[in-house]
């Protein structure tokens, strides 16, 4: 329990001791203190009209919590934390509310299948069941979430829903995972600015 302290303490110190650098790149990055979304898209390498921009303007909006069309630094620190040090639940949260793109606490399936097109063009229709060998259309993912995460066959999912069903379910996180996502351009660009931790 002692190590676990330590560990905690130090994730801290480390974030106060890299908060005044973290500050300066954004400002840097971003000289107007506002982070807009075409200058995220600009951090990513992402090139509008693409499936990635799409999908970019999802996580965009999930990341402007004041929903101002901005990100200033206090959500940009925010969004740096869940992509490096978040726990899985609350990766889900965001994942979900990235989801739902009315804001209402629920996902129908025209909202699940909006997002599931864009993953599945990023994912270039290379999803598949468990097994491997049988790849699914997108409307087929759609079900198969539902399936899945629905407990109550609503035709609605809930956030409880989501999170619970992810959790359960090893093929859910799996499709929830793509290879655009903030976290590798974080490791590269922050790391390389020694805002990250050194691996001891």
């Amino acid at each position: 329990m002692g190590q676990n302290q330590q560990t905690q303490s130090s994730d801290e110190e480390l974030a106060l001791d890299n908060i005044q650098d973290l500050y300066r790149f954004f400002i840097m990055e971003c000289p107007s203190g506002s982070l807009y979304l075409h200058e995220f898209k600009r951090m990513f390498g992402v090139v509008n009209g693409t499936p990635e921009s799409l999908y970019m303007d999802s996580i965009f909006r999930a990341f402007d919590m004041n929903h101002d069309n901005t990100m200033d630094f206090i959500e940009y620190v925010a969004a740096l934390h869940l992509v490096l040090r978040g726990k899985l639940e609350d990766k889900l949260r965001w994942s979900f509310k990235v989801f739902d793109s009315d804001d209402n606490g629920r996902l129908d399936r025209s909202e699940l299948r909006k997002i599931v097109k864009i993953i599945y063009k990023i994912k270039k229709g290379s999803i598949t069941d468990e097994s491997g060998t049988t790849y699914l259309t997108s409307e087929e993912v759609c079900t198969r979430i539902f399936r899945e995460v629905d407990v109550n066959s609503d035709g609605q999912i809930t956030l409880e829903e989501f999170v619970e069903g992810a959790q359960k379910s090893e093929w859910v996180r799996s499709f929830l995972q793509l290879d655009v996502n903030p976290s590798g351009w974080v490791q590269r660009h922050l790391c390389d600015r020694k805002l990250c931790a050194k691996d001891s």
